[in-house]
């Protein structure tokens, strides 16, 4: 007798229904970058738009189900403010964080005075 198995994107979507599981899968694909993290990133977005619903993803934003499929496609180019919409549309934001060994050029605003 065949072994049944669940597709891997019915347990990523329940996963992904958590928001602390949604923000760990964003932040993971944010830090994947050499050369495509914006892709990945927008790729990432997608799935966790898909697990809460697109239909009601583009209620709340007031964008078509199209253009999210656009947006948040490979080959999507967001604009800030339609991002800060579908994040918190998610419950989730963006924040900005300091690299741990990132030098400050000397002379540079955020130098040491």
């Amino acid at each position: 007798m065949p072994r049944r198995t669940i597709p891997y994107e019915d347990i990523l979507h329940q996963d992904l229904q958590d928001p602390e599981e949604a923000a760990a899968y964003l932040t993971a694909a944010l830090e994947d970058r050499p050369g495509n993290g914006s892709d990945v990133f927008l790729l990432a977005l997608r799935d966790v738009a898909k697990a809460r619903g697109i239909r009601r993803l583009a209620e709340d934003t007031h964008l078509s189900r199209e253009s999210l499929y656009r947006t948040l496609s490979r080959k999507g180019n967001p604009r800030f403010s339609t991002l800060e919409a579908v994040l918190e549309s998610l419950g989730l934001r963006l924040s900005v964080e300091v690299i741990a060994d990132a030098k400050v050029p000397p002379g540079s605003a955020g130098a040491a005075r």
